[in-house]
């Protein structure tokens, strides 16, 4: 009874998930309420199959399981504090030293890191400009030392590229980062695609699939060779960057611009972490963004992302080259022969005839320290990937063992052969116990096995523990004894003498029961009293 009233409790916390959900505007499989019956053992197991499905289907959906409510509820104990509050803390000991910003609103939810905070801003002498604070804890995979971090991030708005979207101010502590940019009203290329408003929430601009389209082809062409140009400069420079995806991705007319350059060097996990992490031949920084940009590639030709990955088979697409650079990254044979570098990439048909028209010079000065520093960095996160990669790879083969064994047909396959094993020992058994009784009765001696076979070969008794016990050397065979009266019969007798034979039958014939002397018997067993 107290198990059911758990599920039951339990069953009121799944209700106020699925209705903190319903902003993505999904249909989600949770089981309807019932207020008769609902202890019946019957319902539960029934009530039981259900929300654990409700929740495969979350866990599935990629933008779902990374949102703040969902893991809150899988996980309370890591996920309860306010991450807001605690934004708004960082930030407004911030405006202490720079007070000519000031906060317009905060923007709840436009992204899908749950440690990440946006906050609508504007300069006090410039009230029409708009822009956007973010401001993010470190990740795991913070590596730089922490005088390393600050000079790296503080450099950020000294890069002028065509395709990275300007950095207004940048700084960070030992704990955390705030970036200030330009605020666009166009939003990202994933709110192009999706048709949605860069401020609303990301569940409910990216979860439902039903207003979306592809892009055209010319936009694809063009906004896939910008990209690409923007990360071939950063690996030229040694800066790692590895979180491309749509959103990362500022639109301005017909250029695209990237965003994000801070959260590499703060540590953060990628968008696509928990998908590349299962490859191991995705093992460094330029195959990760060569991998997300597969997904980006596909987003743009489709309008949605994915299926799975990787992918048996593309649908048509706006181009047949387009579909060749999605399996030349996303196909089964790509992730265990390794994916093309970015250059490898710009040669390819689809890119290679795009004229860029931006002609502005691209400046990113590192200092050489600098350098060595992300380096060593990089690095590391390679290492880390390396190892995570190597744990994911033993318990996937862990789990397929387990399943395999676990499953009827083996399960079918080990009871028959454990039958054949015990009908197999069991003849075993039963020849060497024939054996064994085989020896012990010729190790008796071959005379004692058997009875005499005829009156000319008599053979002495034989005795017991024969077969164990070493025989004695033999000694001179003892005078024959008197035949019997009676020979047993051999099997196979030989043919004896028909004149003896004659004789023993008239005896045996002519004997007369009234013609035995009666014996005297004294009976001594009576007590005696002297």
């Amino acid at each position: 009874m107290e198990n059911s009233w758990q599920i039951l409790r339990r069953y009121s916390d799944f209700d106020l998930l699925n209705s903190s959900l319903q902003i993505s505007a999904l249909s989600l499989p949770l089981p309807p309420k019932k207020l008769i019956g609902n202890m019946d053992r019957e319902f539960i197991a029934e009530r039981q199959k259900g929300l654990q499905n409700y929740l495969n289907v979350i866990t599935t959906n990629h933008i779902l399981s990374n949102c703040e409510v969902v893991k809150k509820f899988l996980d309370p104990n890591n996920y309860s504090v306010n991450y807001t509050e605690i934004a708004l803390q960082h930030v407004s000991m911030f405006f202490r030293s720079e007070p000519k910003w000031e906060v317009v609103e905060p923007l709840k939810d436009i992204g899908w890191r749950i440690r990440k905070k946006y906050f609508l801003m504007k300069v006090k002498n410039q009230p029409k400009d708009r822009l956007v604070l973010s401001w993010a804890d470190l990740g795991p995979d913070k590596y730089l030392s922490d005088k390393d971090f600050q000079c790296a991030v503080k450099l950020l708005p000294s890069c002028s590229h065509p395709y990275i979207y300007r950095v207004t101010f940048a700084t960070a502590n030992e704990s955390s980062a705030l970036v200030i940019r330009p605020f666009s009203e166009k939003g990202t290329l994933k709110d192009l695609i999706y048709k949605a408003k860069p401020k609303d929430p990301f569940l409910k601009k990216y979860c439902n699939h039903k207003k979306i389209q592809g892009l055209e082809l010319h936009q694809i062409k063009t906004f896939g060779r910008q990209i690409l140009e923007v990360l071939k400069f950063l690996h030229e420079r040694g800066f790692p960057y590895g979180h491309l995806h749509s959103s990362n991705v500022m639109l301005d007319g017909d250029t695209c611009r990237l965003l994000d350059l801070e959260n590499s060097l703060m540590g953060l996990p990628s968008f696509y972490q928990s998908y590349f992490s299962q490859f191991r031949k995705i093992n460094t920084l330029e195959g990760i963004d060569v991998y997300c940009f597969g997904h980006l590639l596909y987003e743009m030709a489709y309008g949605r992302p994915p299926d799975s990955v990787p992918a048996d088979g593309f649908p048509p697409a706006p181009s047949v080259s387009v579909v060749s650079v999605l399996e030349s990254i996303l196909s089964p044979e790509a992730m265990k022969n390794g994916l093309p570098t970015v250059s490898q990439l710009l040669q390819t048909p689809l890119f290679s005839d795009v004229l860029l028209t931006n002609s502005e010079k691209p400046q990113f000065k590192i200092p050489t320290k600098l350098k060595e520093a992300l380096k060593t960095a990089k690095e590391c996160i390679e290492k880390r990937l390396i190892e995570d990669q190597k744990l994911i790879h033993q318990h996937r083969r862990l789990t397929r063992a387990q399943s395999h064994h676990g499953s009827e047909e083996e399960k079918k396959k080990r009871k028959i052969l454990a039958r054949k094993k015990s009908k197999r020992s069991a003849c075993e058994s039963g020849e060497d116990h024939s054996a064994k009784y085989s020896n012990s009765n010729h190790s008796a001696g071959s005379g004692a096995s058997s009875p005499l076979t005829s009156p000319s070969s008599p053979t002495p008794p034989s005795t017991a523990g024969a077969s164990t016990i070493p025989s004695p050397p033999p000694l001179p065979p003892p005078a024959a004894p008197p035949l019997p009266l009676l020979v047993p019969m051999d099997p196979d007798p030989q043919p004896t003498n028909s004149t003896s034979r004659g004789a023993l039958l008239s005896s045996i014939q002519s004997f007369q029961k009234g013609n035995l002397r009666k014996a005297e018997t004294y009976d001594s067993s009576a007590p005696r009293i002297s």
